[in-house]
């Protein structure tokens, strides 16, 4: 190669060098130059402002919704109890929901991200899964009516889809029930078509009461009778006095009596275990007998049993 040639590549060489050098340093400054780092800044200063100004509303929210239902009884739109503590954890996971989303679309926001043209096409997504979500309308819409109709409230008892216990939490997809043994029953509100509610009027204790053939009847129903005035006296969970509703069966070894008892909602458990003490200690004062199982045993191998048809009987 001669010596020009070797000039003009060393040239073309340096050229190209000084090129990619000016070009490393352009990207240096767009990359590492102030205004980005300054609109990183920006952008998570703005994350946590939205972060914190949305914890400071719902905590808030949550105090004037505490507020608001604790006046039911001097406002002019008066619920019980139970509807006020239902209302109470709807509305809060419902402000939570949306004070949530919200705070997702201002971050998306900040991010310079074209709301519109994502809601909208989330609208159509939502559209398309929303013919495959038929049992997810179907549970929001069932959600609606249990509380708009107040079907039951947190901290009934209630018997539905199969379980029994106190509802702990009702929402427009779900309610949690939680049984005697502490299992936490999560049900679709698509799957409640139908409702037992213990807590809503008084309930009933029904006790039956059994006593010996040997016994005298009637001196029994006097004794129960008394009984029950002085039990409507001394417990306040009874609201209406208990009733002796007379022989119901004649058993094998027995008779047995029934006793109905109006109770405050939920007491009737308590009630029932109160009337059983009291009945047998009350019978037991008077010498009235309680039945227990008997047995009756012949034994053939006695001398002359067998032909005589006579045994030993043993009870």
């Amino acid at each position: 190669m001669s010596g020009y040639g070797r000039v003009l590549l060393s040239s073309s060489t340096e050229e190209a060098t000084k090129e990619a050098i000016g070009m490393f340093e352009e990207w240096k400054d767009a990359v590492l130059g102030p205004e980005l780092w300054s609109q990183i800044g920006l952008v998570a200063f703005k994350i946590f402002f939205i972060l914190i100004l949305a914890g400071v509303i719902i905590k808030v929210g949550n105090k004037v919704i505490d507020r608001f239902y604790s006046r039911r009884v001097k406002g002019p739109f008066r619920i019980s109890e139970r509807r006020e503590t239902t209302l109470t954890k709807l509305t809060k996971n419902t402000l939570t929901y949306i004070v949530y989303f919200t705070a997702f679309v201002m971050i998306l926001e900040a991010f310079d991200i074209n709301i519109g043209a994502l809601l909208a096409g989330a609208g159509i997504a939502g559209l398309a899964i929303g013919f495959g979500a038929q049992n997810l309308v179907r549970d929001i819409i069932s959600g609606f009516f249990i509380i708009f109709e107040d079907q039951f409230s947190v901290g009934d008892f209630i018997g539905t889809a199969g379980v029994e216990g106190f509802v702990i939490e009702i929402g427009l997809r779900t309610s949690k029930v939680k049984s005697w043994g502490g299992e936490i029953h999560i049900i679709p509100n698509g799957n409640i078509t139908q409702v037992t509610n213990y807590s809503v009027d008084n309930s009933a204790a029904i006790v039956d009461v059994s006593v010996a053939y040997e016994s005298d009847i009637e001196k029994a129903e006097q004794v129960i009778l008394e009984l029950l005035k002085e039990l409507e006296e001394r417990y306040e969970e009874i609201v209406a006095p208990p009733e002796l509703l007379g022989i119901v069966s004649l058993g094998a070894s027995d008779i047995s009596m029934r006793i109905f008892a109006e109770t405050l909602p939920m007491e009737h458990w308590n009630i029932g275990r109160v009337i059983r003490k009291e009945v047998k200690l009350r019978l037991d004062q008077e010498g009235i007998e309680i039945p227990f199982p008997r047995i009756v045993m012949y034994s053939r191998e006695e001398a002359g049993g067998a032909e005589n048809g006579e045994g030993i009987r043993t009870e």
